[in-house]
């Protein structure tokens, strides 16, 4: 019975990681070869342990060590390519966030038809979304350093399977620890039922797609910030190449490569 009741909570928070920041699906395919170190004043792009290039405050850009002199056009560029790769961190902040409180706004729902708005359950569940969140919110910090590379940020990934795990982790606490008020719960919904499992399942089950009816339909305001994110990642693409025309030390370095809405970047 606790697994049923599990399974039915961990749709809403399963329909919310569905539209986080991964955004390697098949409208958007990102393919980043490369490691990417953003601080507060300098930008620097390695490949196989070695930096190509940096770039210190938007504006100078380092090459092989040497301080490149730049026309106008290539100075509007160097300073257009880090401003972009800049503005990724408070977008995938965005994503991320939304993704968690789509997840508590599935979670509530469910308890609250359970147990009743305001019960102790949901708000437990709430606190330990919350803490993921300020994690989240910790990890994009304007004054942290990051790097992220093909594995994930900073060697790990805590916006892949980690983030889904810490999600599913929370409310499996919350649903060890509250077992007494589920059961009664779950006693009141069979007294409902007839006393029939099968007719609770079958009750739990609809429930359940009720939920991720309305969660599909909320996550689509993230599905479509994901969207923009994937037209981010392939403006700094497009922004890569230009550098690589202007700078022939560049030529064979290709960094990210993106396929948008099926087609190869341009």
């Amino acid at each position: 019975m606790k697994t049923l009741i599990a399974s039915a909570i961990l749709l809403a928070s399963s329909s919310a990681m569905a539209h986080d920041i991964d955004i390697s699906n098949d409208q958007c395919n990102i393919d980043l070869n490369a490691g990417v170190r953003i601080s507060a004043d300098k930008i620097t792009i390695s490949q196989h342990d070695k930096t190509v290039f940096s770039i210190n405050n938007n504006q100078d850009l380092i090459i092989d060590g040497q301080k490149q002199s730049l026309t106008n056009y290539q100075a509007s560029l160097v300073k257009d390519y880090s401003e972009s790769v800049r503005a990724i961190v408070p977008e995938m902040k965005e994503v991320a966030s939304e993704a968690i409180d789509l997840a508590m706004d599935g979670v509530n729902l469910a308890f609250n038809e359970l147990l009743g708005e305001g019960n102790r359950v949901g708000e437990e569940l709430t606190g330990h979304l919350n803490e993921i969140k300020a994690e989240v919110e910790e990890r994009f910090s304007s004054n942290q350093e990051f790097y992220f590379d093909q594995d994930g940020f900073s060697g790990d990934e805590f916006f892949g399977e980690e983030f889904e795990q810490k999600i599913e982790k929370a409310v499996e606490s919350t649903v060890q620890n509250s077992m007494g008020t589920l059961l009664i719960a779950v006693g009141q919904e069979l007294l409902m039922s007839g006393g029939s499992v099968d007719a609770l399942e079958t009750r739990m089950e609809t429930f359940g797609e009720r939920i991720e009816e309305e969660m599909e339909s909320r996550a689509e305001v993230i599905e479509a910030k994901a969207h923009g994110l994937c037209n981010s990642v392939h403006e700094i693409d497009q922004l890569e190449e230009a550098l690589k025309a202007e700078f022939n030390q560049l030529s064979d370095f290709d960094g990210l490569k993106v396929k948008k809405h099926g087609h190869d970047k341009a």
